[in-house]
């Protein structure tokens, strides 16, 4: 049987030159705008497009825009931060691969790796510390993820029509999501607590990791009406009222759509099943592991919030949900989108 993963491809070219190219990237955005965000990293630089992010990922967005070469057959996940990142890797993931690695098998990947080692952020984990890894010899499909807005993706991805799947989530979720994780770090760093006011003024604002929120949705919306075929949008509410629907959209998405076989055994109840909070949560991977960051190692237990439809209610004030609901109508109005 194939290995779960690729070992890490090897470093591309000089060491020396690749430093460089970090180190002319660093110059460039450490002279942009900076903002103190929420987070432990604390500094956000405002990048050209008008996005957020601190500087070692920002860096390695640039990095990437440079460097990667982009397949037809690569498939991108894109998100915004807290958005259900996890849970599409693990759900691509173990739909690719369901031939190899079947969704209900003893051995599959994820018994000892977490989505995040599965699929690789190019900006966070593949283009960092001055390297610049040669992916020619990963095989097809391709899969990696990003955070970064539509406009910002690695001009190779644009220009070799690989697929992206993208999810998006109601605001006021991916606040207090965004809120929540946040914290739980501040709280390991022996900081206090941001109040929940804070981070909604943040949000509000614009200033948010990879944001502003609305910016990236659209984005992301636009790219999917002008080229459904090349840019799948989901919903993350939708995602959670029926999975089983958007596994099989998904699959089709990416080429492989299930079989009548394959339906017949149950491989689509699998997947859902495996990829699962109550599965995935219970999995020594996911209670022990750990996920290599540019910013560090982070537990994979971190990852893994019960992303409960409608958890703002618990957090914001009517007053705060109505805020953040009319910023959402001004901004997605006459766009056939809402959240």
């Amino acid at each position: 049987m194939s290995s779960p993963i690729p070992v890490f491809p090897p470093q591309e070219g000089d060491a020396g030159t690749n430093e460089e190219l970090y180190g002319q990237f660093t110059e460039l955005a450490s002279s942009w705008p900076c903002f103190r965000g929420l987070s432990r990293a604390n500094q956000l630089y405002r990048h050209e497009n008008g996005w957020y992010s601190t500087l070692p990922p920002l860096v390695g967005a640039m990095v990437a825009d440079a460097r990667f070469a982009a397949r037809p057959s690569d498939i991108v996940v894109a998100t915004m931060p807290k958005s259900g990142t996890t849970w599409m890797k693990a759900l691509l993931y173990s739909t690719v691969h369901r031939r190899e690695h079947p969704a209900a098998g003893p051995d599959h990947p994820f018994n000892c790796l977490g989505p995040h080692e599965c699929i690789r952020h190019l900006e966070y984990q593949i283009y960092t510390r001055n390297r610049v890894p040669d992916l020619d010899g990963l095989p097809d499909p391709r899969l990696f993820a990003t955070h970064v807005p539509f406009a910002s993706l690695p001009r190779s991805v644009a220009a070799s029509g690989c697929r992206i799947v993208y999810v998006c989530r109601d605001p006021k979720d991916t606040l207090i999501s965004t809120w929540s994780f946040v914290n739980k770090f501040r709280a390991e760093d022996g900081l206090e607590p941001i109040s929940v006011e804070t981070a909604v003024g943040y949000f509000c604002d614009g200033v948010s990791a990879s944001g502003p929120y609305w910016d990236h949705v659209l984005g992301y919306w636009r790219a999917h009406l002008a080229n459904p075929a090349r840019v799948l949008f989901f919903r993350y509410e939708e995602m959670s009222r029926d999975p089983a629907a958007h596994v099989r959209r998904l699959a089709e998405f990416v080429g492989r759509p299930f079989s009548v076989e394959e339906e017949e055994d149950g491989a689509v109840d699998a997947i859902v099943k495996l990829c699962s909070f109550e599965h995935m949560t219970g999995l020594e991977a996911t209670k022990s592991g750990k996920t290599e960051l540019v910013l560090g190692a982070v537990e994979n237990s971190s990852f893994f919030r019960r992303g409960l439809v409608g958890d703002w209610e618990n957090h914001l004030s009517p007053e705060t949900a109505r805020k953040i609901d009319a910023i959402t109508e001004a901004k997605f109005r006459g766009l056939g989108l809402s959240v």
